[in-house]
């Protein structure tokens, strides 16, 4: 009898208590109906349907998400006063994700808090919390991975990958993202 080779997902299994993959799966068919069917300017229902199921949104008639918006889990997530989560924007938090006052995340962007450690062949969940600054702006298609803070006032330009933090008061860009120049702040 031969014994099989070692492969990358051996032995993985879920990091999720059965009740967390329950709730996660009511929030999905909540999600693709009621979040997903509501009409356009009905981003406090939205944003309420989010804080039912555990979201932090101290003030939901404050948050604009469009219904396209896709999160995995809503109690992992904070969204502040002003803040924007565009059409078809990703949330994949897996691990944290904060939006602080007036942060803007531009269409289809996506944020992922969580990868997988590859030096295991059982490939564990590895997650870390996204931070986004208050006032900063990631433009249209961005990827933010696991772990990344981006500043305050901070200009993420389209189709950015940003792998590490990135500072306030800058416009950033490219792949890897890294600052470009300064921001200076906006006027009237």
């Amino acid at each position: 009898m031969s014994v099989e080779a070692p492969y990358l997902g051996q032995n993985c299994v879920t990091p999720d208590p059965r009740g967390e993959i329950l709730r996660r799966g009511l929030w999905s068919l909540v999600q693709a109906t009621l979040f997903r069917w509501s009409p356009r300017p009905l981003h406090g229902f939205r944003a309420r349907l989010l804080r039912v199921f555990g979201a932090e949104i101290p003030r939901p008639s404050q948050v604009v998400i469009f219904p396209t918006a896709r999160i995995t889990y809503p109690w992992r997530l904070t969204l502040a006063p002003r803040s924007m989560v565009g059409r078809n924007v990703t949330l994949y938090n897996l691990g944290h994700i904060t939006l602080q006052r007036g942060a803007t995340i531009s269409q289809n962007c996506h944020l992922c808090a969580g990868t997988h450690d590859y030096s295991r062949w059982s490939m564990p969940l590895v997650t870390a919390p996204i931070t986004v600054g208050e006032n900063a702006w990631l433009g249209a298609d961005v990827f933010v991975g696991p772990g990344v803070t981006i500043g305050e006032l901070c200009v993420v330009g389209a189709r950015s990958v940003v792998v590490k933090d990135q500072p306030p008061r800058m416009v950033c860009a490219g792949h890897p993202c890294r600052p470009l120049k300064d921001r200076a702040g906006p006027s009237a």
